[in-house]
């Protein structure tokens, strides 16, 4: 069977007020489920290592940027570094005095991180030239886009800075209806002429230039008698495809919405909290149990299921051309079958699990592990 000879085009936390609360999510008993074991390698999918870095161990949501070529990404200890994806080399470097929560947002030139003593630092080409302090934690990666800087808080507001200077510009909060929001990535992004970030189960689409309120559109409400019940929070990765943006809502429900309109196109009942991805046929995720999902685009309508990594503890997937691309906690990098979710092939890292969402940069799928291990593989 020959694949391709490239790639092709294309338990969370909860903050209350200061706290940070454990969630066990979907896991009645203190023994976990064993992981499902992986059989024998099918290798018709099988990258080879092209090159391999470190960045530092990384215990927070981490984004990592992709621009023209090059992966910006941050440790936990304070590294920001933008990696050439064809050979793995630093274009720069920094190490940044303070602990890092969140990032990296980054459009090129400049690069944007979230501090543990809640400050946004924005560096040019590497080099930092301003921050701010902060009126809450911050756990989503900024947003770097015409000549700003978007930053989405825990309070659920949205702030913008003028990213050269550091001016704010505006800030658009809205009183909370639920007490307690994830401590994870969330959802932040330009669409257009619009920016579009997660309130509590909605999108909603503000304007850039003053921050003025456009549209909302709900993906899941809030139930239950208790807060943890009524938690309904969107985390990222979204999924954009024109100006459609498909989104999960922790523990509850996936759902598109157009941002044209400002109207929901569809949303449907999921169990997961990990990020989206896809295309404009397919759109995939990872449900808490390991369980990876795959719905149709247009209505939600399910086109496959596969339980082959249960209980494996999955990132967010990539969606490629040929596969949908999960990593686990093991440090596996999977590749799965677009068209029934069978398994392809996979490939080890380092042991620790993968950390974020896998990226693809040029020709080079670029994976990151808890312990800091950074791999470009390149197809066989």
């Amino acid at each position: 069977m020959i694949i391709a000879s490239a790639w092709g085009r294309r338990g969370a936390r909860l903050v209350a007020g200061i706290g940070v609360l454990a969630l066990l999510a979907g896991c009645a008993s203190s023994e976990k489920p064993r992981p499902l074991e992986l059989g024998v390698n099918p290798a018709l999918v099988a990258p080879t290592l092209a090159w391999t870095t470190r960045i530092g161990d990384i215990g927070f949501a981490l984004d990592a940027r992709v621009t023209a070529g090059v992966i910006t990404l941050a440790g936990s200890e304070g590294v920001v570094a933008a990696i050439d994806g064809a050979s793995g080399r630093d274009l720069w470097r920094t190490q940044l005095a303070e602990p890092i929560v969140a990032g990296v947002g980054s459009d090129g030139r400049f690069s944007a991180v979230l501090s543990k003593a809640n400050e946004l630092i924005v560096l040019d080409g590497g080099k930092e030239i301003w921050r701010a302090a902060l009126g809450a934690l911050g756990t989503t990666a900024p947003l770097v886009a015409g000549g700003r800087v978007f930053v989405l808080t825990a309070d659920r507001s949205v702030s913008a800075f003028d990213a050269m200077g550091g001016r704010k510009l505006w800030t658009y909060a809205r009183p909370g209806d639920q007490s307690l929001v994830l401590s994870q990535l969330g959802v932040l992004l330009a669409v257009g002429e619009t920016l579009v970030a997660g309130n509590a189960g909605r999108l909603i689409g503000l304007s850039p230039d003053d921050g003025s309120l456009r549209w909302e559109a709900p993906i899941a409400t809030a139930r239950g008698t208790n807060d943890i019940e009524r938690l309904v929070e969107l985390v990222g990765r979204a999924s954009r495809e024109g100006p459609v943006v498909c989104a999960r809502s922790f523990q509850s429900a996936v759902g598109c919405v157009n941002t044209v309109r400002g109207t929901t196109v569809w949303s449907k009942p999921a169990s997961g909290s990990q990020g989206l991805a896809g295309d404009a046929q397919l759109l995939f995720g990872t449900e808490g149990n390991g369980r990876v999902m795959a719905w149709k685009r247009e209505n939600g309508e399910m086109a496959w299921s596969s339980d082959r990594l249960k209980y494996r503890g999955l990132s967010a997937p990539l969606s490629l051309d040929f596969a949908v691309v999960v990593g686990d906690a093991q440090g596996w990098v999977h590749f799965l079958s677009r068209a029934d979710g069978a398994p392809l092939g996979r490939v080890s890292t380092d042991g620790s699990a993968i950390a974020a969402a896998p990226v693809l940069v040029g020709n080079t799928l670029v994976v990151l592990t808890q312990k800091g291990g950074i791999f470009g593989f390149r197809p066989d």
